[in-house]
């Protein structure tokens, strides 16, 4: 491949991983964007930030979407150049909304976006190489594809599964997560992300009833992915592991065809009460919910919640006084290059 143009853009939304029940495998895509604007240059990179972030994110290489771009250039056989990117963000940083693979996936479609033969760049190349930078698919697949999708790394017979690394997947940091950038600083480029192999992905979409409804509860706080990931054990009881598969499957059949059973559908055993003292507004929040009868489960590594229903202007108001922010999303279209 070469280069053809020397701009594109791209929009890419914001996500929520998990699900509840669907650990580091099911996600969604939420009509919140971030938009990027890039033109290669034969200087200095340069990176201007409007709108999420413009106080705490990188304006150099060490920019997660620069780093992801330089990983796209090397997938393709490009040469090095100049980039100059201008960032509109949507998506709020350290939430728990799929910060940082919506940079690694705006990225790599800015590649697509500038090269001869852009099919040859296709979504599975694309995903591959963000499941790399992220650890696993949950977050950069929704991006990717749009909508509500389960995702899985192909088994390879001849390669054991690399381990993720900590603070890997869920997007909650300022720049990130997947070893690039967390709420607690950027991590020096060569680290877990860039060198990380590329493994095949599956990729299958939850056709979501009409009826079906959300609304994100965005807190005032942030929440390192890091500190979410290091509460989790490495183990869990059998019991809770079934408990939660059981209700993972009963999700994509309530998300398709039966949303009356969202309630029982979103609970788990895996995550969230592990993650309770690390957020606990955020869990007291949830366990009010839940207890009022919401659908309602923690978006990612948190600290935002999500509803899988429309919440009523009064809980609106309520969560106000608590510091939430309620915004009625919907589900999201995918990621997408954009005219310039």
């Amino acid at each position: 491949m070469r280069f053809a143009r020397a701009t594109a853009a791209v929009r890419v939304p914001a996500t929520s991983g998990n699900l509840g029940p669907g650990f580091d495998s099911m996600g969604m895509a939420h009509n919140l964007w971030d938009e990027v604007h890039v033109r290669l240059t034969t200087g200095a990179t340069r990176v201007v930030i409007q709108g999420q972030g413009r106080a705490s994110l990188p304006t150099d290489e060490s920019h997660l979407i620069v780093r992801a771009m330089r990983r796209g250039f090397q997938a393709a056989g490009l040469p090095e150049a100049g980039i100059e990117l201008t960032c509109r963000n949507g998506i709020y940083q350290g939430r728990g909304l799929g910060s940082s693979a919506a940079a690694v996936v705006a990225g790599l479609l800015l590649v697509r976006g500038l090269v001869d033969h852009p099919e040859e760049f296709d979504d599975a190349a694309v995903l591959s190489l963000a499941t790399g930078f992220e650890g696993h698919p949950d977050n950069a697949a929704p991006a990717l594809h749009g909508g509500i999708v389960l995702s899985w790394v192909k088994d390879d017979p001849g390669r054991a599964a690399p381990p993720a690394e900590p603070g890997a997947g869920e997007a909650s940091g300022p720049a990130g997560a997947g070893g690039f950038a967390h709420a607690d600083g950027p991590a020096p480029p060569g680290e877990a992300g860039e060198g990380s192999p590329s493994p095949a992905v599956g990729v299958a979409r939850i056709e979501v009833a009409p009826e079906v409804r959300t609304t994100l509860l965005v807190p005032n706080a942030e929440l390192a992915t890091r500190e979410a990931r290091s509460v989790l054990p490495s183990e869990v009881p059998h019991a809770d592991a079934a408990f939660t598969a059981a209700r993972a499957g009963l999700l994509v059949v309530a998300l398709e065809r039966s949303p009356e059973l969202l309630f029982e559908a979103t609970r788990e055993r895996l995550h969230q009460d592990y993650r309770a003292d690390s957020m606990p507004q955020s869990a007291e929040v949830l366990r009010a919910l839940r207890e009022a009868g919401w659908p309602a489960v923690i978006s990612g590594a948190g600290p935002s919640i999500l509803v899988f229903d429309e919440v009523d202007r009064k809980t609106a108001d309520l969560l106000a006084d608590r510091g939430f922010r309620a915004l009625r999303s919907g589900v999201g279209r995918k990621a997408h290059l954009i005219d310039v």
